[in-house]
């Protein structure tokens, strides 16, 4: 059997990526390996400390977060969140998925923080990018790959109130605008910054001391640079460790903005699975409120709608939800994400297993990497 080290060592022997960092546990057994170097000049070899950009996982923390406050009874889940974004507290839908965006009517009912956490609010991306209101949130729902991309909160939300729901408010799980509206939530329901709640109540309990959404001078020896693939084949540098993470963005995404550490990832995978405690017996989360984040709350049909990103999945609070077993590693139960530069983090509830792979290389599809998919196969295998 190819052992996990040979399996990352052929990725970054071919040149498809400058190094990696995986992780597997299960209990108190974890293997790690660390291949490779921080960049394609052979700089500072890869280490498990090394830091990435990990993108669209970001996703559950941020949702993590909104369940605090629900916890707290600051947010109810059937709240309308028009109270704290008043810019959607009146949305136009337009009238079908297929319709300009100025043939619009009236959302039949308001958009709720239950609808935020599950993606089904309206806004978001669909398996069709070529719908007209889709085509026109792109001019707001800028890649998150890039944050200097996003204004700050208030001008962001008032560009996206004044485009139309793509589907009515819970008819559509729809990808990636929600977490980012959850993270402007949290910020205007708290009065602090995410990045001040998310230190507070995430990262300090759980011991997440290289989590954030920006790397300070004495951290970037450990910050990967990070690669998008070029027209000849090779890897073209997208952004180095002085470049966008260097300061705090003007709008700290909750979608895709965090920048962690293998070992940070774990700490929360391992919260996920002791029912919201951490390593010390801190509650970070209710056991219910960790359970409706990793429960599928997708129908047939809003899964259909997905289906692009959604692969025999369906999608809790902030993450994926197998469902079906279509390959050897979904395991129905199984929940978490992968990030748009090569990253991957899943928990898998029904054997306590934790599988992590932070590489630097962009994913150009939704489709996961050729390293991503052997990776979660040989975990299944371990």
């Amino acid at each position: 059997m190819t052992t996990l080290h040979d399996l990352l060592e052929a990725h970054v022997g071919a040149g498809r990526l400058p190094g990696a960092v995986a992780l597997v546990a299960r209990g108190d057994r974890v293997e790690v390996e660390a291949i490779g170097s921080q960049d394609v000049v052979g700089g500072a070899p890869m280490t498990r400390d090394s830091i990435f950009r990990v993108a669209s996982i970001t996703k559950s923390v941020t949702a993590a977060a909104v369940l605090v406050l629900v916890e707290e009874g600051r947010l109810a889940l059937d709240d309308s969140v028009g109270t704290w974004l008043p810019e959607l507290e009146k949305p136009l839908v337009v009238r079908t998925p297929a319709s300009p965006v100025d043939d619009v009517v009236p959302a039949a009912r308001p958009i709720t923080v239950f609808d935020v956490l599950a993606s089904q609010a309206g806004y978001g991306f669909s398996s069709d990018f070529t719908l007209p209101a889709v085509q026109h949130l792109f001019t707001v729902q800028k890649d998150g790959r890039v944050p200097s991309n996003f204004p700050p909160a208030d001008e962001w939300m008032s560009a996206l109130g004044s485009i139309p729901l793509l589907y009515q408010p819970g008819d559509a799980w729809l990808y990636d605008t929600c977490s980012v509206l959850q993270g402007v939530l949290i910020s205007r329901v708290t009065g602090q910054s995410l990045p001040e709640f998310l230190a507070e109540r995430i990262f300090g309990p759980l011991g997440m001391s290289d989590t954030g959404f920006e790397v300070p001078a004495v951290k970037r020896g450990r910050f990967t640079s990070y690669y998008r693939s070029g027209d000849d084949g090779g890897l073209e540098l997208a952004d180095g460790p002085d470049g966008e993470w260097s300061s705090l963005p003007a709008l700290p995404l909750g979608n895709g903005g965090l920048v962690s550490t293998a070992d940070d990832w774990l700490a929360f995978c391992r919260m996920l699975l002791a029912g919201g405690l951490a390593a010390d017996g801190t509650r970070v989360l209710s056991a219910d409120s960790v359970r409706m984040m990793m429960t599928d709350h997708t129908n047939p049909d809003q899964r259909d709608i997905g289906r692009l990103f959604l692969e025999g999945q369906g999608w809790g609070f902030g993450g994926s939800v197998d469902i079906d077993r279509t390959n050897p590693w979904n395991v129905p139960g199984r929940y978490g994400w992968v990030g748009g530069t090569g990253t991957t983090a899943h928990v898998i509830p029904a054997t306590g297993a934790i599988t992590i792979l932070l590489t630097q290389v962009a994913a150009m599809s939704p489709v996961p990497a050729p390293v991503i998919r052997e990776f979660w196969q040989y975990a299944a295998g371990a």
